[in-house]
C-alpha cells in the first residue's frame, strides 16, 4: 500500500512546522558581507577568489554548487525533466 500526501505551504510555514530555526537574520548578514566583498573585485579572478573565501565549505562548497548549476543547465538545455521518478516498491 502506498499513500501520497501533498501539503501546500510557504517555505516559512514548512520551517515552523518542522521546528527548524529562523536563519533570516544570519543569512542577511552573510549576503551583505558577500555583496560588500564582491564590490571590491576589479576582475573575474579576484571575484572568484573572494567567492571561494566566503563560500560555505570553501572551495569544495563552491565546486558542489557549480556542478549543481551546470547539471541543471544541461538538463534544461536537453529538455530533460526535473521531476524525479522512482520505481514502484512493493510494501
Amino acid at each position: 500500500m502506498k499513500v501520497n500526501i501533498e501539503i501546500e505551504c510557504s517555505p516559512e510555514e514548512a520551517r515552523r512546522f518542522m521546528g527548524l530555526p529562523d536563519v533570516d537574520k544570519a543569512n542577511a548578514v552573510y549576503v551583505d558581507a558577500i555583496a560588500k566583498a564582491m564590490k571590491g573585485a576589479s576582475n573575474p579572478d579576484q571575484l572568484q577568489e573572494f567567492a571561494q573565501q566566503l563560500a560555505p565549505m570553501g572551495q569544495i562548497g563552491l565546486k558542489i554548487f557549480q556542478s549543481f548549476v551546470e547539471g541543471a543547465t544541461r538538463s534544461a538545455q536537453s529538455g530533460g525533466s526535473s521531476r524525479r521518478t522512482d520505481p514502484p516498491q512493493d510494501d
